[in-house]
């Protein structure tokens, strides 16, 4: 079972992903973390990665393709996996769909986590974060006990820049621009399936088993 997982910036692709990887006991792929563990293990790959990062330059899609073939290669990738936050541009989609092609493999689901940006800007203009601590909150959902304080240690919380209507709306808009082709592209293939986000976590996920299960 190999999933993309699809969705605007605060549509809850990274926990639905989390939770899939938990309940079918494969892995929770996120590209960050494959070049930060390339980084700090001095691999080949991470090292030609550090070159571009460290000028602040976006690591080329072939060689981030090269690095993911690497990870999902090992075996406990063997009963598939769940990708967030790749592929994001047509481009890495079709650089992916090559290499994967060479070895006789495909992405068998795209699941597209659908949110109005509307509800995105809601939704991350309510949360709030401790800097202190790293503890986060949500005006409405997770409130903290005592408004603008954190309940681990005591600390005020903000609203940090990214979660500001104005970075929020800008977000949106390259992910429209960039990653809402792919939602074309893998509906092309037959593998999207999209999910009402703006139900609950669990209702989520619900339909996203319904749909792994069929």
């Amino acid at each position: 079972m190999k999933i993309i997982m699809l969705g605007a910036p605060g549509a809850g692709k990274g926990t639905q992903a989390k939770m899939i990887a938990a309940k079918y006991a494969i892995p929770h792929i996120s590209t960050g973390d494959i070049f930060r563990a390339n980084i700090k293990n001095g691999t080949e790959l991470g090292m030609e990665a550090k070159k571009y990062m460290d000028q602040g330059l976006l690591v080329p899609d072939e060689l981030t393709v090269r690095i993911l073939l690497d990870r999902v290669a090992q075996a406990d990738c063997a009963g598939g996996y769940v990708l967030d936050g790749f592929p994001r541009t047509i481009p890495q989609a079709q650089v992916l769909d090559e290499a994967l092609g060479k070895l006789g493999d495909s992405i068998d689901y795209a699941i597209d986590v659908n949110v109005p940006d509307e509800n995105i800007v809601k939704r991350m203009s309510g949360r709030r974060a401790c800097l202190t601590c790293g503890a986060t909150y949500h005006v409405e959902h997770i409130p903290p006990k005592k408004e603008g304080i954190c309940d681990n240690c005591g600390s005020p919380l903000v609203l940090r820049d990214d979660d500001k209507p104005e970075t929020v709306l800008n977000r949106l808009k390259v992910y429209h621009d960039q990653t809402q082709p792919l939602i074309d592209f893998y509906s092309a293939k037959g593998v999207l399936r999209t999910v009402d986000g703006t139900q609950g976590m669990d209702d989520v996920f619900a339909s996203i088993v319904a749909i792994l299960e069929k």
